[in-house]
């Protein structure tokens, strides 16, 4: 029995001594760590997952400074104006087209697309309508679904709500490569136990990559969605990527780039009614 014992001391002995970047490549989940000072019994330490997820939220902290800090935080609306482009299996699916955005958060979204900006997708709330000069109809579960999920996904909810949630998990992976660039990388689980893994530019902590996984509820099969940022400007003390590629299996699903940005201007609420008749105008084109 003594032996025994003594063979589990030298053990945990190792462990607590394991170098830290064996640690950030096999992260520890809550029921797996344990205190680096209990093997030593000597002085009192941070248990190893209080300290990982410490050092999670850190990063976390760094790139909402490295964002904009409370000017980010501080976000109601957003436009944008720019070129989109889809993709099939990776291959272009069309010379891209032109697109104006208005987001009111956090639930508030119109899309208008084509030259004359006669075509539009308005979500509030869990509802979705596409908008045509015939009027609007309700968009497709599918199509809903797929943007509702990518909300509830979204890089600005990771930041600025689930950070903030008690019931969130943090987890500290340190180094990664992302988006061919050396990166720091944290994870967050929810208490659906969701999960989505955030990259961080290792020099500046922007934002450069994000990464979720969800089953379909129909056929079963295990999917990975992910986003890439790039080119950040700065608008208004806000920086901003002017790139932003989406990811679907592995697989270039669409790309954006922004032609300008503006925030907190004041948004028109008709513009998030489906029937209220709103018409996009030039002045939304100023910006």
């Amino acid at each position: 029995m003594k032996q025994l014992l003594a063979i589990l001391l030298l053990t945990a002995s190792v462990w607590a001594q394991a170098p830290e970047g064996a640690a950030q490549n096999s992260p520890q989940t809550p029921s797996q760590a344990q205190s680096a000072g209990d093997a030593a019994a000597s002085t009192p330490s941070i248990p190893v997952d209080q300290e990982n997820a410490r050092k999670a939220k850190a990063l976390l902290d760094q790139a909402i400074q490295a964002l904009g800090g409370q000017a980010y935080l501080n976000i109601r609306d957003m436009e944008q104006a720019g070129r989109t482009y889809s993709f099939h299996h990776g291959r272009p699916t069309s010379n891209g087209v032109q697109y104006w955005r208005f987001t009111q958060y956090p639930d508030k979204d119109r899309l208008e697309i084509t030259k004359d900006r006669d075509i539009a997708e308005v979500f509030n709330g869990d509802k979705g309508y596409e908008v045509t000069y015939k009027g609007s109809r309700a968009m497709e579960e599918k199509d809903l679904s797929e943007y509702l999920r990518r909300r509830r996904f979204s890089l600005e909810n990771m930041l600025r709500k689930w950070v903030n949630d008690p019931g969130v998990a943090f987890f500290y992976e340190g180094n990664a490569i992302a988006a061919e660039r050396p990166a720091l990388q944290a994870t967050l689980i929810n208490s659906k136990n969701e999960a989505v893994t955030l990259y961080f530019d290792a020099d500046t902590h922007l934002p450069i990559k994000k990464s979720f996984v969800w089953r379909d509820p129909v056929d079963k099969q295990r999917n990975i969605e992910e986003e890439t940022y790039d080119n950040y400007r700065p608008v208004q003390g806000i920086m901003t990527p002017w790139g932003l590629t989406r990811y679907f299996n592995g697989d270039m699903a669409s790309q954006r780039f922004l032609n300008s940005a503006s925030y907190n201007q004041g948004l028109d609420p008709a513009m998030f009614d489906p029937n209220s008749g709103y018409k996009a105008t030039k002045q939304a084109d100023k910006h």
